[in-house]
């Protein structure tokens, strides 16, 4: 086993299949052979279905026209992928086999990707760590008694740690930053609108769908495949002038980039990730651009109720949709405590306080937007702790309501870029005296998704870290 293979851009492995020096076979073997190896330490997998991709793989031929052909991809169990458990991390919906595929698995396997398996999440997708009563908890390949971060925890392991070259995830509060941090990843949340999550659902106010890489050249080579209307989007984003991964390697110009460690919850962060942000700041300053301190008019702790409105019913959306399967509602044992006090909290509301709350969210946004009229850019830490400890937060104490509040004290960056849709990334920013991955937030204008990622890699190529991998990804 070729424990480098997995560890290549995605463009290279294509090239090996495409020019014969690699069947898609062997490619995709290998993958199968490392989440066999790694998977029973990591849990970053619900289900893999080695037939049926090694299958696939044997229809992928040398010279294969499709961009990725025979590259091995993992999908979030949250997201449809015809025959393979869709979960949503919950033991209510263990039996869940969609025959469908979602319009972005369709967009990944016409692009010539292999999908292995379906990964792990926090149940329904609620907390920012990964460890669903159900299923067990993720681990960090960099430290396996610390989370790889949530909800999309399980993609995040699974390519920090060399299993698949990259993954699917989606962000609805920080779902892919937030993971991309804790295992030194490259994350972006697309603009809102930028990816269909047709055809089950529609437009989302908080959530996108995108992926989790080891480079910003990978991510915008996957956000080209991922992104663009379908027929019945509600809303979208509209198509930059020329490819993701054509723009991301233009110079991006001088930029104005405000700097800021404050946050609506007024959560002082750790040093390390303060770290992460001042220097990746001094080398964005190198690069010729202006970087000052400034912040946008943030609201007060009192917008994690609201956010909660406009977030609790999006939960609660999901077990309804697994009681219309079901024909029934879940056994007590079937959810977890924070999923049901969020679901009864949701059901409590009528929907005039939903729409008063979005429309509150929606006022709030525009002021945070209007910040940006000044600077090109918001520059953050991506955490404001160290990957927290397996078994700190996971939803099924005593008071689960104290421990969503709880994750706004590890994620305070984030949530608020979902609310006012704008387009933000997660960059590898070196590591901690504790071993652990550091990553820096960076924030663009509306669309200005072709901005972000070249900003993203300047800073990449005055920092290569994409070599460094875990200790357990070499044995």
């Amino acid at each position: 086993m070729d424990d480098d293979l997995l560890f290549k851009p995605i463009g290279d492995l294509a090239a090996l299949v495409h020019g014969g020096e690699l069947s898609a076979r062997e490619l995709v073997t290998q993958a199968l052979e490392r989440i066999d190896a790694l998977d029973p330490t990591l849990n970053a997998f619900v289900e893999v279905d080695g037939e049926r991709a090694l299958a696939a793989a044997d229809e992928i031929a040398p010279g294969d026209e499709r961009p990725f052909a025979g590259v091995p991809i993992a999908v979030k169990a949250n997201v449809p992928v015809a025959g393979m458990c869709m979960n949503f991390g919950s033991k209510f919906l263990s039996g869940h086999r969609p025959g469908h595929n979602a319009y972005l698995v369709r967009r990944l396997q016409d692009a010539g990707f292999v999908v292995v398996g379906v990964t792990n999440l926090p149940e329904f997708g609620i907390l920012p760590t990964t460890e669903p009563r159900h299923t067990g908890p993720t681990r960090n390949p960099w430290d396996t008694d610390r989370t790889p971060g949530g909800s999309s925890g399980g993609s995040a392991a699974a390519v920090a740690a060399g299993m698949v070259p990259v993954a699917h995830g989606n962000d609805g509060g920080g779902s892919i930053r937030i993971p991309a941090a804790c295992c030194g990843l490259v994350g972006l949340k697309p603009s809102r609108g930028r990816v269909s999550r047709g055809p089950d659902l529609g437009d989302s106010y908080l959530a996108s769908e995108g992926v989790l890489t080891r480079t910003v050249a990978e991510t915008a080579q996957l956000l080209d495949v991922l992104a663009g209307y379908e027929v019945g989007d509600a809303t979208w984003a509209p198509r930059p002038p020329e490819p993701f991964s054509v723009g991301a390697r233009r110079a991006p110009g001088r930029m104005r980039i405000a700097m800021s460690a404050e946050n609506p919850l007024g959560i002082e962060a750790d040093p390390e990730c303060l770290r992460g942000m001042r220097e990746t700041a001094e080398m964005l300053a190198s690069l010729g651009h202006d970087v000052e301190e400034a912040a946008p008019a943030l609201p007060g702790v009192e917008v994690l109720a609201v956010f909660t409105q406009v977030f609790g019913p999006a939960i609660a959306l999901g077990i309804t949709y697994g009681e219309l399967l079901a024909g029934r509602s879940p056994e007590e044992d079937e959810i977890e405590p924070l999923s049901r006090a969020i679901a009864e909290l949701s059901r409590g509301m009528t929907s005039v306080e939903y729409l008063v709350a979005v429309a509150q969210l929606q006022a709030l946004a525009r002021g945070v937007v209007a910040f940006f009229a000044e600077y090109d850019l918001l520059l953050t830490p991506a955490l404001a702790e160290r990957p927290l400890p397996i078994g700190e937060l996971d939803g099924c104490g005593e008071d689960p309501m104290a421990d969503f509040a709880r994750s706004g004290r590890f994620t305070p960056y984030t949530a608020l870029i979902n609310v006012t849709g704008q387009p933000a990334i997660s960059v590898p920013a070196g590591f901690g005296d504790d071993g652990l991955p550091t990553n820096a937030h960076l924030v663009a204008k509306p669309l200005g998704d072709d901005t972000l990622l070249q900003v993203a890699g300047q800073l990449e190529a005055m920092r290569p870290l994409q070599a460094r991998r875990p200790e357990l990804a070499s044995r």
